[in-house]
C-alpha cells in the first residue's frame, strides 16, 4: 500500500469524475485508488480513459486503503453515500448540492464532528480565477459596501442519446438545484446569509426535454439583495456577474474571462461616465488575451474553480485546518435551493396530473407536437377518433379530447407508457435538428423504443414514417424512376445524422416486421405546407434578397402535399396493411427548384453551376478534416442532394388506392395563402 497521507476515491463515474480524477493526480501527496460506479460498463469505460482501477462497491474501495471520498452520483443518493463513507472513517468531498434534503444535511454535519472527520462540498466558483479576483476586489474596499449583485448564467445540457432519462431532464426542479446553487453560495458570500428567495420559472422551448428552461430568482440577504437568471434560450451562452456597491461597479464574465470596472469619481458626472467608458471597454482587450494565453499554457484548464477548490481541501486536511466551504453554510444554501426546486417539482406534477391516460386507445401518435404529426392528429380528431398524443412538453394548449402523454421517445418507460393500451401506433416522431447524438436518441433509439412497445403490447399496427433520404441518390442516377426497388444508402454517415438515423431506424422496423411485427412503412417525399416551408435548402437559399440556387435549377424535386400524406398515413391504417410493406408517397409533379421559384413568385434565381459547387465541397473537407471533423458541405453530400433523378408513384395506388387528393399545384396555392 501507497504511503501516501492521503487516498482518493471515487464513487460515480459520470463527466464530473474526469476533472475530480484530474484534481487529485494533480496534488504530489494524494494518490487515487480507484473509482466505483453502479453501472459497470461506464465504469469499464472509465476506467479504460483514464487509467484507473475499478472497486465493486465503497466498502472495497475503502479496504484497499482510501480514506477520502469523493462522492459524485446524483444528488439524492450523496446522504446515503457521504454517510457511509464517515462511518467508514473517510474523509469527504461531496458534489454540489450537497443533499436534496437539508435534514439529511444536518445529520451528517453532527455525524463528521463525531466521527471526527472533515467534510466538504464542491462550491467551485468561489475559486474560480475570475471569482477570486473580483472577491478580493471586493475585500480590499475598493467598490465600497455591497448592495446588490446580478448573475445571468445561460447553460446547456449535453445531447439526449436515449436510455434511462438523466436527472435534469427527469426531475423538473433539477437545473435550479444544479446551477442555481452556484448562484446562492456566491451571493450569500457577497452579501451575507440568506433570508429569503422568491423564484419563478417558465418552460420556453430552448430545451425541449427541460420541464422549465427559464428561471429567475431575487434573494433578500442580510447585507442586500441579489438576482439572478437561468437561461437555457438564451444565446449565445453567457456567464456574468455584476457587483454594485457604493463606490463602484464590477462586471465579471466567466466565459471570456475578463473584467471591466466603472468607479465613482469626484469628477463631473459626464466626464466620469466618459472615463469609466474608457476603462470598461479597455480592461477586456487586456484581460482576454491574458485570459486565452492561460488557457493555452494551461495555466488555467477546464473546471479551474474545482481544481483549486480540491488542492486548497487537501492543504488545509494536511494542516489540520477547516475547509474553506463548510459543511453548514452548504447545508444553509442547499435549504433554499430545496424550497424553490420543490415547488417547481410539485407545480410540474400537478401539470402532468392534468393529462391522464386511458386504458384503452384506438390511435396513438408520436411526434403530435410536428407539422406532420399534428396534421394527423388533427385529421383523426375531426373524424370523431379517440386519439393519444406523444409530445415531448405539457402543450399549451391541448385539443379537446385528445390523451397526452409526455416524454421523450428516447425513454424507453415514456414510450412504454405511452403505447400501452393503444391499437394503432402512427410513428411520425423523429429527431429533425442537431448532431448525431440528438439524431441517436430521437430517432434510432426512439423508434427502437416504439418497436419493443409495440412487441411487449401487442399494438395491431405500427405506422412508421420513414423518409425518401434512405435511397441511394448517387446510386440511383441513370436507373430510372425512383420507386421502392432503389438501393438504400451505402454511405448514410456522409449524408449527415437525419439520413443515418432514418435508415437505421427503417432497418429496425423492416426487421422487427420480418420477426412478426404488424406494421407498414411510409416514406414521404419532400413535405410542405401545415408550417413545413416549401422553398428550402433542397430547393434555393436566400442571399442578398435574391434565391441562390445550386446547380442549374433543373433538378427534379420529389414533393408531396402534407394533407396528402395524412391521406395516405389514414389509407394504410384503413387497409390494415402489416407485413412490413414499403409505400413511397410522391406526387408525382415532376416539378423542378425553378418551377417552384417561379410558382411561388421567387423572381428570377441565381444559379451556381455544379462544377462550382462540387469543387467548394471538396475544399470545404480539407481544413475540416485536418480537425477530424466532417464537413456539412462535404462532396458526397453535394452529389447525393443534386443527383439528377426522377420520382415514380411507387406502389402506392396499388396498395393504398392513394392518388393525392389535393396535389402539389393546388398544396403551393394554399401555402402562398397562409402566407
Amino acid at each position: 500500500m501507497s504511503q501516501a497521507k492521503f487516498r482518493a476515491g471515487m464513487i460515480g463515474a459520470g463527466n464530473i469524475c474526469e476533472f475530480h480524477v484530474a484534481a487529485v493526480r494533480a496534488l504530489p501527496d494524494v494518490e487515487l485508488v480507484g473509482v466505483v460506479d453502479l453501472d459497470p460498463a461506464r465504469a469499464a469505460a472509465f476506467a479504460a480513459k483514464h487509467q484507473v482501477t475499478v472497486y465493486p462497491s465503497l466498502a472495497a474501495l475503502v479496504a484497499a486503503g482510501a480514506n477520502v471520498i469523493h462522492v459524485l452520483t446524483p444528488p439524492s443518493s450523496h446522504g446515503a453515500i457521504a454517510k457511509a463513507a464517515l462511518e467508514a472513517g473517510c474523509h469527504v468531498v461531496l458534489e454540489k448540492p450537497v443533499t436534496e434534503d437539508p435534514a439529511e444535511g444536518r445529520a451528517l454535519v453532527a455525524l463528521a464532528k463525531a466521527k471526527g472527520k472533515t467534510i466538504t462540498v464542491d462550491h467551485s466558483l468561489l475559486f474560480d480565477p475570475q471569482v477570486v479576483r473580483a472577491l478580493d476586489a471586493v475585500r480590499s474596499g475598493s467598490l465600497g459596501q455591497i448592495v446588490s449583485v446580478d448573475i445571468l448564467r445561460g447553460s446547456e445540457y449535453p445531447p439526449y442519446q436515449g436510455g434511462p432519462l438523466p436527472p435534469h431532464y427527469r426531475d423538473a426542479g433539477y437545473p435550479f438545484r444544479d446551477i442555481g446553487v452556484h448562484c446562492l453560495y456566491l451571493i450569500r458570500e457577497l452579501l451575507g446569509p440568506i433570508e429569503g428567495v422568491e423564484a419563478t420559472w417558465r418552460s420556453l422551448g430552448g430545451d425541449p426535454n427541460l420541464a422549465f428552461d427559464e428561471w429567475r430568482a431575487v434573494v433578500r440577504c442580510q447585507r442586500g439583495l441579489g438576482e439572478f437568471q437561468l437561461s437555457w434560450n438564451v444565446k449565445p451562452m453567457q456567464s456574468q456577474i455584476i457587483i454594485h456597491g457604493t463606490k463602484g461597479v464590477l462586471r465579471v464574465d466567466l466565459f471570456a474571462m475578463f473584467q471591466g470596472k466603472r468607479a465613482s469619481t469626484p469628477l463631473p458626472k459626464a466626464a466620469e461616465r466618459l472615463i469609466n467608458a474608457f476603462t470598461d471597454s479597455l480592461q477586456p482587450l487586456i484581460d482576454v488575451p491574458i485570459g486565452v494565453y492561460k488557457f493555452v499554457t494551461k495555466e488555467v484548464q477546464s473546471y479551474q474553480g474545482l481544481r483549486n477548490l480540491i488542492a486548497d481541501f487537501y492543504r488545509r486536511l494536511a494542516a489540520g485546518e477547516p475547509p474553506a466551504v463548510s459543511l453548514e453554510d452548504a447545508v444553509e444554501v442547499v435549504a433554499w435551493v430545496e424550497q424553490v426546486a420543490r415547488a417547481a417539482d410539485a407545480e410540474h406534477a400537478a401539470a402532468l396530473a392534468r393529462f391522464p391516460l386511458s386504458a384503452k386507445v384506438p390511435f396513438l401518435v408520436t411526434g403530435a407536437s410536428g407539422a406532420l404529426g399534428g396534421a394527423v392528429l388533427r385529421r383523426l380528431v375531426a373524424d370523431g377518433k379517440r386519439v393519444r398524443a406523444m409530445v415531448r412538453r405539457i402543450p399549451g394548449n391541448p385539443i379537446a379530447g385528445v390523451e397526452y402523454a409526455i416524454g421523450n421517445l428516447g425513454d424507453p418507460a415514456a414510450v412504454d407508457r405511452a403505447v400501452k393500451g393503444a391499437e394503432t401506433v402512427i410513428h411520425a416522431g423523429a429527431a429533425m435538428k442537431g448532431g448525431w447524438p440528438e439524431h441517436l436518441g430521437g430517432t434510432v433509439v426512439g423508434t427502437q423504443n416504439v418497436i419493443d412497445a409495440c412487441k411487449k403490447h401487442a399494438v395491431t399496427q405500427l405506422v412508421h414514417i420513414s423518409s425518401m433520404s434512405v435511397i441511394d441518390w448517387a446510386g440511383s442516377v441513370g436507373k430510372g424512376a425512383i420507386d421502392e426497388s432503389a438501393a438504400l444508402e451505402p454511405r448514410a454517415e456522409e449524408r449527415g445524422a437525419y439520413t443515418r438515423a432514418k435508415l437505421e431506424a427503417e432497418r429496425a422496423v423492416s426487421a422487427a416486421a420480418a420477426a412478426g411485427l404488424p406494421c407498414v412503412i411510409l416514406r414521404p417525399g419532400q413535405i410542405f405546407g401545415g408550417g413545413i416551408p416549401l422553398v428550402n435548402g433542397a430547393v434555393a437559399r436566400r442571399a442578398g434578397g435574391r434565391w441562390l440556387i445550386l446547380g442549374d435549377g433543373q433538378l427534379e424535386l420529389p414533393l408531396v402535399y402534407i394533407d396528402d400524406v395524412v391521406d395516405a398515413i389514414l389509407a394504410a391504417v384503413g387497409k390494415r396493411l402489416v407485413k412490413g410493406e414499403i409505400i413511397q408517397l410522391i406526387d408525382g409533379a415532376a416539378l423542378t427548384q425553378k418551377d417552384v421559384l417561379e410558382l411561388t413568385g421567387g423572381g428570377k434565381p441565381i444559379t451556381v453551376p455544379r462544377a462550382v459547387v462540387f469543387g467548394l465541397g471538396k475544399l470545404s473537407e480539407l481544413p475540416l478534416g485536418a480537425l477530424g471533423k466532417p464537413s456539412p458541405i462535404a462532396l458526397y453530400r453535394l452529389r447525393s442532394a443534386l443527383a439528377r433523378l426522377s420520382w415514380g408513384t411507387g406502389k402506392a395506388e396499388q396498395l393504398l388506392g392513394w392518388k393525392p387528393r389535393v396535389g402539389v399545384h393546388e398544396g403551393i396555392r394554399r401555402a402562398q395563402e397562409r402566407h
